[in-house]
């Protein structure tokens, strides 16, 4: 929503940029969420230096660092009272955070971050693989064939951006609903079709798997 706010404002305003201001605390901080969530190498990217109209030029730079910025310019920042309630996980990591920090040395920060940054690398490059086989495929319904000659982590990225594109919510397609439908691969037994957000199914019929949801069907 924050986002949504943020582009909105952008282009009522006409401007060609947005800049946030994440440091490399906050960038640690994502990592380690990732891990906690356990949900693979692109959450263990973190925050990317830039997506769309969004710029963080401050990510490599610490928290203590801006603030001592605007301690010297004379500047009072606002401070998100959210960021101090532990009902939200992420202030929660924040704080094992700093244990780690105490217990292990500053390195733990500097170390996520690095983890960050090899971790986009590849997840960059796998998914421009994936993007590659996709085009190769072609449009659905997919060969199973075909899809069983991919490599796994090749095949679940083709998966997520297929049927995300056909109209499943991508914020609601989960891990547990692309394991479920490399079953159809993996573990075929004559099941039947597997539901997805959004009223969006994927079946397997002939040889053949494809996507079918309240607007579309392939």
């Amino acid at each position: 929503m924050r986002y949504a706010a943020l582009a909105t404002c952008a282009d009522r305003l006409g401007a060609v940029a947005v800049l946030l201001g994440h440091t490399s605390d906050d960038q640690a901080e994502q990592v380690l969420l990732g891990l906690v969530r356990g949900s693979g190498i692109r959450s263990l990217a973190g925050i990317p230096p830039r997506r769309g109209e969004v710029r963080r030029p401050f990510l490599e730079i610490s928290r203590a660092q801006t603030q001592a910025s605007c301690d010297e310019l004379g500047l009072v920042p606002w401070q998100d009272p959210h960021n101090d309630d532990p009902a939200y996980l992420r202030v929660r990591v924040r704080r094992a955070l700093i244990d780690l920090t105490t217990d292990l040395g500053p390195g733990v920060r500097a170390g996520l971050v690095r983890t960050a940054a090899l971790a986009r690398q590849d997840a960059d490059y796998l998914d421009a693989l994936a993007a590659d086989a996709r085009r190769a495929l072609g449009d659905l319904p997919w060969e199973v064939g075909d899809l069983i000659q991919l490599d796994p982590a090749l095949r679940t990225r083709v998966w997520r951006a297929a049927l995300t594109d056909a109209g499943v919510p991508a914020g609601a397609l989960g891990r547990n609903h692309i394991a479920e439908c490399e079953r159809l691969l993996t573990a075929w037994a004559g099941q039947g079709p597997i539901p997805l957000p959004g009223g969006y199914a994927v079946t397997r019929r002939s040889g053949q798997v494809s996507v079918s949801g309240p607007h579309t069907v392939n």
